[in-house]
């Protein structure tokens, strides 16, 4: 009897699985696997992405960081992203001007738009569409009034440093610096027909450019080692979309401008002011509380006053 008893307990791994299962699905919860070695643990945890609560706070931490730095080094920054960002219609032009017509082109323009985006999301430099939503995170995080002005501040001085980093491209190609007159001719021909594209409806040209630009940034933390496919893929959809993204547009108005085909007031308030306020909406107002939205209900309780730091007045808590 008592061999019968013993053999009766003794349970294979099989039967061990077996019963595990049942018992999950009894109880509702999930099983765990407890027959994994600490190698193959790591590989399960490798491949794990970020919870949008954690991207919530990867951007909310960056926006924290934006707000902070000094306004001398935002300002410098801001404007060579300005001036950076001139690739995007430099490249236009000079594939306008070497490759033939043909039903290739809207993809190589879209690939050479998305050319000033690279090099200025990849280098880390402050762009007025990107701050829209990493600005917006810690404002809707912790809402008082001097976070609000902190985001003022951020957008006001970022905003300026782009317009005088784009004028400063548009300069360069209005007295031909680099010696390419064929390109800087292509380059007036197509900014003048983008801006009068934009200019029938910037504002509601410019929303989803804001979103679209605030849907790369929430997506970076998680596309590590991919990051420059995601933003020539979004940023490659915008210029086929012919959407209104305010700093290119800036940098292209800025040129037909010095070139007398388009008046500042006509410019300014006919595409420039309502790109803007479109790009904000879009990107700031529609997508970043969205965004904040979702992981309310995860992150409310897990943050606590943090007196050590009076300007940051949230922390998290282990």
């Amino acid at each position: 009897m008592a061999e019968g008893n013993g053999s009766e307990d003794e349970k294979g791994p099989g039967q061990e699985k077996s019963n595990g299962s049942d018992a999950a699905k009894e109880s509702g919860h999930d099983i765990v696997r407890e027959d994994l070695d600490d190698h193959e643990r790591e590989i399960v945890s490798s491949h794990e992405i970020a919870s949008a609560k954690l991207v919530h706070e990867i951007i909310r931490q960056r926006g924290i960081e934006e707000l902070e730095r000094p306004a001398s080094a935002l300002l410098w920054s801001a404007i060579a992203a300005g001036f950076v960002i001139g690739l995007s219609p430099y490249a236009i032009g000079a594939l306008l001007n070497k490759v033939p017509d043909g039903p290739w082109m809207p993809l190589l323009m879209a690939l050479g738009y998305s050319l000033g985006f690279i090099a200025v999301i990849s280098g880390r430099l402050q762009l007025f569409t990107e701050s829209t939503v990493t600005a917006v995170i810690p404002l809707a995080t912790t809402p008082c009034w001097s976070n609000f002005n902190r985001t003022l501040r951020l957008w006001v001085i970022v905003l300026a440093g782009n317009m005088v980093g784009t004028f400063a491209f548009a300069l360069f190609v209005h007295f031909n610096l680099s010696g390419q007159p064929e390109i800087a001719m292509h380059i007036r021909e197509d900014s003048l027909k983008a801006i009068t594209s934009y200019m029938e409806n910037p504002f509601l040209k410019g929303i989803p450019a804001g979103f679209m630009l605030a849907t790369l940034v929430w997506a970076m933390p998680n596309l590590e080692r991919q990051e420059v496919f995601i933003i020539a893929a979004i940023t490659g959809l915008m210029y086929l979309a012919g959407v209104a993204h305010s700093i290119v547009g800036a940098a292209e108005l800025w040129v037909i401008m010095l070139a007398g085909e388009i008046g500042v007031a006509k410019g300014l308030f006919g595409f420039l002011v309502p790109a803007v306020l479109g790009n904000v909406i879009g990107g700031g107002l529609l997508f970043g509380l969205l965004a904040h939205a979702q992981v309310v209900p995860e992150i409310d309780e897990n943050y606590v006053y943090d007196r050590d730091r009076p300007r940051r007045k949230r922390r998290r808590v282990r």
